[in-house]
């Protein structure tokens, strides 16, 4: 058996030879002094070599160790050097390596906004804490601290969400034998709880409403975050939708039904109903959506950059997440309206005005099913949801433009 003076001691000869311990473990002493543990051991009927480190790096205690566990993994019929050979990669991989090879794996199954999104906060957040470092050495306690400086900013949501993605990185590399724990997965309690959810604040006048828009119009604003802020009010669709929106989803732009399709893979469905171009959502457009996109356009939507974005801050890049919110704080909305709030004071307004279409005013907003309350009728969303196809464009029709005549105060 080796002791730790024995392998100290060790000194170097002309050739290399081995100082024996147990279980095929043993010291290797190269002609060099290079003194490593090397176990041997037979697999498929052959003797195989694994070598577990130099000393003084890995200590005689700790190749004891990996040996033991090689022996198990043999008597379960693995073959060890695969372990080896993960930890290795583990080792040497940075998390930033294996964070893009996870991005790109998932970009087919998410929308366009939602890969770019995710990317930039693992660039904003993540990559400068721990980008570089070696994924399997990266523990519990590493990932919190870098999830503390996301707190201390008062993003408790966006902590949230960073570890979520920090996690599913460590599941990805977990299926691809890399790493064996997933220490972001262990913190989840250890982060502060975010506020209590309550809804998105929402004018519910129409005064009001139009006192927003019109203190926007006074402000020093980006054009692309300016349109996209009136688009949003005229549509009341989701933030996401009008930030992935391309001139070639806008279908009879000079004609009689002017309409923009928002495509199936953008909005808030299942993934599986995403793939389905009959879950797009029709929006039927405004004289006014209709005026503010041929100002919009700079050649014309039909151009051939129609596959171009509407609301742009740069060539391909959408305008940012938080860029028609902050618009709304500057002109002294902060904590009364943000830009989700539209749907509720589309909803509120148009259900107080046309209490009749709730049902179409329910699916101008983009929900299966409808109509009257289900347990009043008898109706099962699901099933409606499934087989009731109508669209009731002539009637959307109107209530988008009695909607926009509403906000401009016709």
């Amino acid at each position: 058996m080796l002791t730790n003076a024995a392998v100290k001691a060790a000194r170097p000869r002309a050739a290399a030879y081995k100082l024996s311990d147990a279980g095929g473990l043993h010291l290797y002493v190269a002609p060099n002094g290079r003194r490593s543990f090397r176990m041997r051991f037979r697999w498929e009927g052959r003797e195989q070599l694994l070598t577990f480190g130099t000393w003084p790096e890995i200590s005689l205690d700790a190749a004891r160790t990996r040996c033991e566990a090689a022996r198990e993994q043999l008597a379960r019929g693995e073959d060890p050097r695969a372990a080896a050979r993960n930890c290795e990669i583990a080792q040497s991989a940075n998390f930033e390596t294996i964070a893009r090879r996870w991005h790109a794996h998932m970009l087919p199954r998410w929308s366009e906004v939602h890969a770019r999104d995710v990317l930039a906060s693992l660039e904003r957040v993540v990559f400068p804490a721990i980008g570089a470092m070696p994924i399997g050495a990266i523990t519990p306690p590493v990932v919190l601290n870098a999830l503390r400086l996301v707190e201390r900013r008062g993003r408790l949501e966006t902590a949230r969400r960073v570890r979520q993605r920090i996690s599913a990185v460590f599941q990805h590399a977990i299926a691809e034998g890399i790493v064996d724990s997933d220490p972001a997965g262990l913190i989840g309690r250890a982060l502060m709880p975010p506020a209590p959810a309550r809804r998105q604040p929402a004018l519910v006048d129409i005064g009001e409403a139009r006192a927003l828009l019109a203190a926007v119009e006074h402000l020093r604003a980006a054009p692309a975050v300016a349109l996209a802020s009136r688009f949003l009010a005229l549509t009341a669709v989701r933030m996401a939708a009008v930030r992935g929106a391309r001139w070639n989803e806008i279908e009879d732009l000079d004609g009689d039904a002017p309409t923009w399709r928002v495509p199936a893979a953008r909005m808030k469905l299942a993934a599986a109903k995403k793939k389905d171009a009959g879950n797009d959502h029709l929006v039927p457009l405004s004289a006014q959506a209709v005026q503010l996109l041929r100002g919009a356009a700079k050649n014309g939507y039909d151009t051939p950059s129609a596959d171009a974005l509407i609301f742009a801050r740069g060539a391909g890049v959408p305008i940012g997440e938080a860029a028609i919110g902050a618009l709304y704080a500057r002109a002294g909305f902060a904590g009364r309206h943000v830009p989700h709030g539209w749907r509720a004071t589309f909803s509120t307004i148009l259900n107080e005005s046309f209490p009749e279409e709730r049902g179409a005013i329910d699916r101008a907003l983009g929900h299966v099913g409808g109509g009257r309350d289900e347990k009043e009728e008898g109706i099962n969303r699901k099933v409606e949801g499934a087989y009731n196809r109508a669209l009731h464009m002539p009637r959307r029709r109107r209530l988008f433009q009695a909607w926009a005549d509403e906000l401009d105060g016709i």
